[in-house]
C-alpha cells in the first residue's frame, strides 16, 4: 500500500528536508522512525525540498509498506518517537501511483519580516531595520505575476529542465508588528522565494526602482537579483493535491 504522511517541522536543527551524506535531515529522521515502528526499511518521497533552516507548517511525503497497522496508533507512536521539532499530523491511503511531489498542484510559502526588535520572534522572523515603502513593495510584487521564467531567482548550478513557474498568488500583509509575504505557485526553484524577497526588499528600501524588476527577471541572471534573505523566517505552509489521489479511508 502507498500512504501519504502529513507533517510539520521546525527546521532550525536540520540541513533541510532531503537526506544529506554528512548532515542531519528531516527525511532521515522520519524514515528512521517509520522503519523502526513498521519493522521494515521505509523510504519516503517528499513533496519538495526545503533548504537548511527552513520550516514547514505543512509538508507531505509518500511511502510504501506491506505492514498492516492502525493509522491513529502509528501517528501516536511516531509523535512519541520523533523529536519535539517534528510533528505528524495525518496519514492516509492513496492510489498506488499517487506521488507526493509530481501530483502536487500548488505549494505556498510564507516569509516573516519583523518591523521591530522582539526577543520572542528572533528565531521565527527576519528583523529588518531599514524602513520599507509598502506601496513600492506591493507594486513590484504585482510584476511577478506577469512572468513565467524565474531563472534570475534560482540558485546557480541547479539541475532543472525548466525555470518556468506559474505564480498564482503573491501578496504582502501587515500582521501586528510583522510584514508577511505569501507566495503560491505550481512549483518553486531552489532559493527562489528567498531571492524574490531579498529583491523586493531592495525595492522597498529604495535601493532599486520598481520598474527595474522587469529588467532583472528578463536578464535570467541571478547576479542581477537581490540578496537571499535568511532561511529561519521562511515557512512552507500549504501543499495542494487533487482529490483523485486518495483512496477511501477505512
Amino acid at each position: 500500500m502507498r500512504y501519504f504522511i502529513e507533517l510539520s517541522y521546525n527546521g532550525k536543527a536540520y540541513h533541510g528536508w532531503q537526506i544529506q551524506p554528512n548532515a542531519i535531515s528531516i527525511q532521515e529522521v522520519l524514515e528512521k522512525g517509520l522503519s523502526t515502528l513498521l519493522k521494515e526499511p521505509i523510504a519516503t518521497m517528499g513533496a519538495g525540498r526545503t533548504d537548511a533552516g527552513v520550516h514547514a507548517t505543512q509538508l507531505f511525503a509518500h511511502f510504501d509498506t506491506e505492514a498492516l497497522f492502525d493509522i491513529k496508533t502509528l501517528i501516536y507512536k511516531l509523535n512519541s518517537f520523533l523529536p519535539e521539532d517534528i510533528a505528524i499530523k495525518s496519514i492516509f491511503k492513496v492510489k498506488a501511483n499517487s506521488h507526493a511531489r509530481f501530483h502536487a498542484t500548488s505549494r505556498q510559502y510564507l516569509y516573516r519580516i519583523a518591523l521591530e526588535k522582539n526577543p520572542f520572534n528572533k528565531e521565527q522572523a527576519f528583523l529588518l531595520k531599514p524602513k520599507l515603502n509598502i506601496d513600492k513593495l506591493k507594486a513590484a510584487t504585482k510584476i511577478l505575476l506577469d512572468y513565467k521564467d524565474f531563472q534570475c531567482f534560482s540558485k546557480s548550478n541547479t539541475d532543472v529542465k525548466t525555470y518556468h513557474c506559474n505564480i498564482m498568488k503573491a501578496e504582502w500583509s501587515l500582521v501586528e508588528n510583522e510584514l508577511h509575504f505569501i507566495i503560491k505557485a505550481d512549483r518553486f526553484l531552489r532559493n527562489m522565494v528567498r531571492a524574490i524577497v531579498g529583491t523586493l526588499i531592495n525595492i522597498g528600501i529604495g535601493k532599486i526602482e520598481v520598474e527595474t524588476l522587469h529588467d532583472i527577471i528578463k536578464s535570467k541572471n541571478r547576479s542581477e537579483a537581490g540578496f537571499s534573505v535568511p532561511a529561519h523566517a521562511l515557512y512552507l505552509t500549504k501543499i495542494e493535491y487533487p482529490d483523485s489521489i486518495k483512496l477511501k479511508i477505512e
